[in-house]
């Protein structure tokens, strides 16, 4: 099946405008990643796990407020990543939707995020998620659905990154990494799933999240190993980013 066709197929993507690609491939990127460079000790493991061509997933845990900039800028191909909707405004938003980045409503269904996001993998390019939606501690105790929903739909495999460092063990979800501080970007093996025809049930759509889920845990604790570091903790009580009750996990949930 020719991509074209592709966006035919429910939900449709061959309406919704495609997300801006010119910023992800243009030089601002290596000189991006060489400014991060100067003030942090950035360390990208395991690249060599992303599959060089074809529509992929890459599913993040979520620390700070800089991991959507670590990873647009150091993944080995380029991401268009779902931010969410309040970072679109004035000059940042702008610059957000020109770099390729996709807004989300968290609160709402927003089918228009997800044909977008439809749309740049049904032609073969890679999207950015955050599976415990909020900043937090980044142990993916809370997972949302809809990274195993885009590949259920797609059929792209989903590569889990793992990030150290990105928050300091006490920060708030605004705060940034001390000058000099190392981070560590780790990439892991892909998880697969046959895209499922339309249409695809709720009970569908969770057994993949809770597989999904299984899989980044796994390879949390391979980062975990591979690098010898380890999360920064939850977040102090006074700062929570709300997060709407939409996951297949709750507290504690195995």
């Amino acid at each position: 099946m020719s991509p074209s066709s592709s966006h035919l197929d429910p939900p449709r993507s061959d309406r919704v405008k495609g997300a801006p690609r010119y910023l992800l491939h243009s030089p601002l990127r290596p000189l991006a990643r060489f400014l991060f460079r100067r003030r942090y000790d950035v360390r990208v493991r395991d690249p060599h796990l992303v599959p060089v061509s074809g529509p992929i997933i890459y599913a993040s845990n979520h620390l700070g407020v800089i991991d959507g900039p670590l990873l647009a800028i150091f993944a080995p191909r380029p991401a268009h990543a779902l931010t969410k909707r309040e970072m679109f405004k004035g000059f940042m938003g702008r610059f957000l939707w020109h770099s390729g980045q996709i807004p989300l409503d968290r609160y709402h269904s927003d089918p228009a995020a997800v044909r977008t996001c439809l749309r740049a993998l049904r032609e073969g390019r890679a999207i950015g998620i955050y599976p415990e939606g909020s900043r937090g501690a980044g142990d993916l105790e809370r997972f949302h659905r809809g990274a195993a929903y885009l590949a259920l739909v797609s059929g792209a495999p989903v590569v889990p990154v793992t990030m150290f460092g990105s928050r300091e063990p006490g920060g708030s979800s605004g705060s940034i990494p001390r000058r000099g501080a190392r981070i560590d970007l780790v990439f892991g093996e892909a998880w697969h799933t046959d895209a499922v025809p339309w249409p695809r049930s709720r009970e569908q759509v969770e057994k993949a999240s809770l597989l999904l889920r299984e899989h980044m845990l796994v390879q949390l604790d391979r980062a975990r190993a591979s690098t010898g570091r380890e999360l920064p903790g939850p977040l102090p009580p006074t700062d929570v980013d709300p997060d709407p009750a939409t996951g297949v996990t709750d507290r504690g949930a195995p």
